[in-house]
């Protein structure tokens, strides 16, 4: 199951380099992807056939007790073939529906197949945190695919919309797996289910938030609207993500969680009351509709809601009903979705006011939408019909819950009927549409899937067979699935609704008035409007009051909040009655006294510059303490990133004020110093507080003992960075690769990525033969901004820095130095020739765009964790490898040291961003400036 996750992400990441390509074409090979999980799970049936299951797991984050633990029962057996099958079936169909010129496709095969590895992350997980990971993974790349016509409003809006109620919901769901885990005592699915649950309140809410992700998810009643908005996608994401997956992942997490928590009180009267509801005004709201896609988008939703009553009934005969319905819908609604986007694709339109004579010359077009119609309206032999009678028959017993399911089938033969008599019917008036020649490849996904559910109808015994063990975890089911079930009063109820149905559209133009009153007085998506719209007027509202402009005041309420709070509890508390030694040796008494003088003279100078480089030399005392206090590392560190701080001081300070405003007045200092001192005093007291109130011991007391042996290394702030907290290391590269993407973002007039000043042409002025050029952005600049020695040095002086990093990166897993020291020593080897020569010495100097740079080493470091994953280890784990070589010797390599390389790329990626942006595109802004204030043409290339 894990090769088939990796398999999905690598087709992914490979897919818009084969659009590239092969263009359209490249769909083919895509589709390996879904496909082998198709053929896999295919595989697997006997080990599931008899309620067995298939399991794997494997360490991931040991510290919160987190494995990916995989697990594929029954249910999940049948999701893994609906997302394999049907997402390869629909790549396949991309092939065609796709051109050479479509905008983006490389991006849209990519998140397609991305998608569908999500998915089935989100079928295979046992573990709730790990389905959730997927879930919200699903979320993001539906996301991508929803909105996909970025120049579209409509997509954006249906994009964003879906987002937020389903990111919402995820968020409830998600504090809902915390209490349910903490309840049981374990977030492993498998074992909640084997062991009884303590009731109660607590149960009841943990219930409540995770049913609230759920029917956000699969568009249920109140959070219907976004799902026909989603209809602004193109076709195939229709067909894939609301037809066969990702509106099923509420439904599959209901299945799932039935048989443990359908008797919990508020389970049962939720899922059956909105199931209903959702039925009902979906099919009717389907009735309605003269699109085509958003008469099947409201379709759906009405089938989801009959999904949801059958799933979270809680009963054996209503699970198996479920199960059979999952299938049969799956088939029938994405063939019809598919045929849609032929009809669109062909004619042009999809409405059906415009649509007339289309079933003449598309024989086989016809028979694929009547097949899967007719599966849709429970006609025999097709499996809908089968999976009706199985849902009548799980509620004889239940009048009440009857009454509304026979009704909303009822509404369901009707559109499909409308859906028939829309797309193919010769309509009076209205000239027959053209419609172009049908590509094989866009009807055979079609015809796969409205054929498979006329084979799967009279197979619906071994069906039957496959599909028990999951209604079996409910007790005993009485009734079965069966093509023919014998003169029942289901098959009586099947009969009725088919007449009811096709009377319902018959009548539909003396109903057509009746219709297009009958409806809700505010319709969902202007109710998701109105909520939208008050929340961002009680934002702007919020933010008149509290955001006033002034950075010194939103400073000073959040560090006066700090010194009343923390503070007061400090003082209330009084947990300093242990003896504090105020110094070790006096040079760190001097060192102190330094730092003190130069905050306060900080605080009182006038220019800018002058409080920078004070600041700065707070920075170094503090590198001065970690050498007294012998720690090497920790000082190299505090050392190159202050220097680093500094040139980006620098670079910021050239466009602001040299000196600071006059104002606050004498008295606002006062009292700003005053609340200084506070504040420090209350952070250097917090700190003491936390150091003295320890209880259990410290987990770094371990930490040399296991950098030595399992990190293999002496440097124990290195290893803990690279191999025992390197986790949090990931986490804080990919900060460093936002802030990146933000500062750039901010500064940027134009694509980041886009064209790079030109190689530095010779210089404007004649230069004497017999002088050499050092640096060749140096040309470029004014004479009066160059320094000769300044080059000559960086030029001697560069490439032995930037091997200094190197030994660095390398030497840092047993002396000081490691991955981010070495980043910071080459990056500023890149300021220094940036200061030297200029933004155009800066392009020469590192010729590669700094996004590269970041996602280079992210991917690395990434790839690493990846790797001792499928080596056998723990994500992550480092491995030591003895080498030899005849010249060097014995030696050995640690694999965290390509994590370490990872580490040192994002360092260099993130300063050449900053250069970029604060210096290079700074000074392109001063330039630009200067020349329109001349009147001067702009140099080549750039804009005036």
């Amino acid at each position: 199951m894990l090769v088939l996750l990796i398999l999905h992400l690598v087709v992914a990441l490979l897919a818009p380099l084969f659009v590239r390509w092969w263009g359209p074409r490249a769909c083919y090979p895509l589709a390996v992807a879904p496909a082998a999980a198709f053929v896999w799970a295919l595989a697997r049936t006997p080990a599931v056939r008899d309620g067995g299951a298939v399991v794997e797991t494997y360490p991931w984050i040991r510290q919160l007790g987190l494995d990916v633990a995989l697990r594929m029962t029954t249910l999940s057996w049948l999701l893994t073939l609906l997302v394999g099958g049907v997402g390869a079936l629909v790549l396949v169909y991309c092939a065609r529906y796709f051109t050479a010129d479509s905008v983006g496709l490389g991006r849209f095969t990519a998140v397609l197949v991305a998608f569908a590895g999500a998915m089935l992350l989100l079928v295979l997980a046992d573990d709730l945190l790990l389905l959730y990971v997927g879930w919200e993974l699903t979320t993001i790349f539906s996301y991508l695919l929803i909105g996909h016509s970025t120049e579209r409003r409509a997509s954006r809006w249906a994009a964003a919309q879906a987002l937020m109620v389903t990111t919402l919901g995820g968020l409830a769901m998600l504090i809902g797996f915390i209490m349910l885990g903490v309840h049981a005592g374990t977030y492993r699915w498998s074992e909640i289910a084997a062991q009884p649950l303590p009731g109660g309140g607590y149960l009841v809410a943990a219930v409540v938030l995770i049913l609230v992700g759920a029917l956000s998810k699969s568009a249920i009643l109140p959070f219907t609207s976004w799902l026909p908005v989603a209809m602004a996608a193109p076709t195939p994401v229709s067909a894939y993500l609301h037809a066969a997956a990702m509106v099923k992942a509420g439904v599959y997490l209901i299945g799932m969680l039935a048989p443990v928590l359908a008797a919990v009180g508020p389970w049962r009267p939720v899922t059956i009351v909105a199931g209903l509801a959702t039925m009902l005004v979906g099919g009717w709201a389907a009735l309605r509709q003269t699109d085509l896609k958003l008469l099947l988008a409201y379709g759906t939703v009405s089938q989801l809601g009959l999904l949801v009553v059958l799933t979270g009934a809680g009963t054996a005969d209503a699970a198996l009903a479920g199960v059979a319905m999952l299938l049969a819908h799956a088939l029938f609604k994405a063939a019809l979705f598919l045929v849609v986007g032929i009809i669109d694709h062909g004619a042009g339109t999809r409405d059906l006011r415009e649509l007339s004579g289309l079933r003449h010359g598309s024989g086989p077009l016809v028979g694929v939408a009547v097949l899967a119609a007719a599966s849709m309206a429970g006609v025999p032999p097709l499996f809908g019909f089968v999976a009706k009678e199985a849902v009548f028959a799980a509620f004889i017993d239940r009048p009440v819950i009857l009454a509304g399911l026979v009704a909303g089938t009822v509404l369901t033969v009707a559109y499909s009927v409308r859906f028939l008599w829309g797309a193919f019917a010769d309509r009076p008036g209205v000239e027959q549409t053209p419609l172009d020649r049908i590509a094989p490849s866009l009807l055979v996904p079609a015809a796969v899937l409205a054929v498979a559910g006329l084979v799967v109808g009279p197979l619906a015994a071994g069906v039957d067979g496959l599909l028990r063990p999951y209604a079996d975890l409910f007790g005993t089911a009485h009734a079965h699935l069966a093509l023919w079930p014998g003169l029942t009063p289901a098959l009586g109820l099947s009969a009725l609704v088919l007449v009811a149905g096709g009377g319902l559209f018959a009548l539909r133009g003396p109903l057509a008035p009746v219709l297009a009153r009958l409806r809700a007085p505010v319709s969902g998506n202007t109710g998701y409007e109105w909520v939208i719209g008050r929340f961002d007027r009680l934002a702007v509202e919020v933010t008149s009051v509290t955001q006033r402009g002034s950075l010194p005041q939103y400073l000073a309420t959040i560090l006066i909040v700090l010194v009343l709070l923390p503070g007061g509890a400090m003082l209330a508390a009084r947990p300093w009655e242990e003896r504090v030694t105020s110094w070790g040796t006096p040079v760190q008494l001097v060192v102190a006294l330094v730092l003190a003088v130069a905050a306060v003279l900080a605080v009182g100078a006038r220019r800018r510059l002058t409080a920078m480089l004070l600041v700065g030399v707070t920075g170094y005392g503090t590198a001065m303490l970690f050498v007294l206090y012998g720690a090497p590392d920790l000082a190299l560190t505090q050392f190159l990133v202050e220097t680093a701080t500094i040139a980006v001081f620098v670079l910021v300070l050239r466009r602001l004020p040299e000196r600071f405003s006059v104002r606050p007045l004498r008295r606002a200092r006062w009292l700003r110093r005053t609340l200084a001192v506070a504040v420090g005093v209350v952070a250097a007291g917090l700190a003491f507080t936390a150091a003295g109130a320890r209880e259990a011991p410290s987990i770094s007391a371990a930490f040399p003992e296991l950098s030595v042996e399992e990190g293999y290394g002496r440097n124990i702030v290195n290893v803990t960075l690279v191999d025992i907290r390197a986790w949090d290391t990931m986490g804080e590269m990919a900060v460093l690769v936002v802030t990146a993407t933000g500062v750039a973002s901010l500064i940027f007039e134009r694509s980041r990525t886009g064209p790079r000043p030109r190689r530095p042409e010779p210089s404007r002025r004649p230069t004497r033969p017999d002088r050499p050029i050092w640096l060749r952005g140096g040309s470029r600049l004014e004479e009066r901004r160059r320094s000769i020695v300044l080059e000559v040095v960086t030029r001697l002086i560069f490439h032995t820095v930037v091997l200094f990093s190197l030994f660095l990166l390398f030497s840092g897993h047993n002396a000081p130095g490691g991955g981010f020291s070495g980043g910071l020593v080459a990056s500023l080897a890149l300021v220094v020739r940036y200061l030297a020569g200029g933004r155009y010495e800066l392009a020469e100097s590192a010729p590669i765009g700094a996004g590269t740079v970041l996602g280079a080493g992210l991917a690395v470091s990434v790839g690493t964790g990846v790797i001792a994953l499928l080596a056998g280890g723990s994500v992550l784990q480092s491995a030591r490898v003895d080498l030899y070589l005849p010249l060097i010797g014995h030696f050995y390599l640690v694999t965290s040291v390509f994590f370490d390389i990872g580490v040192y790329l994002v360092v260099v990626g993130l300063m050449l961003d900053i250069l970029r942006s604060l210096g290079a595109e700074v000074d392109r802004h001063i330039e630009t400036a200067g020349t329109a204030t001349r009147g001067l043409a702009a140099e080549p290339g750039e804009r005036p």
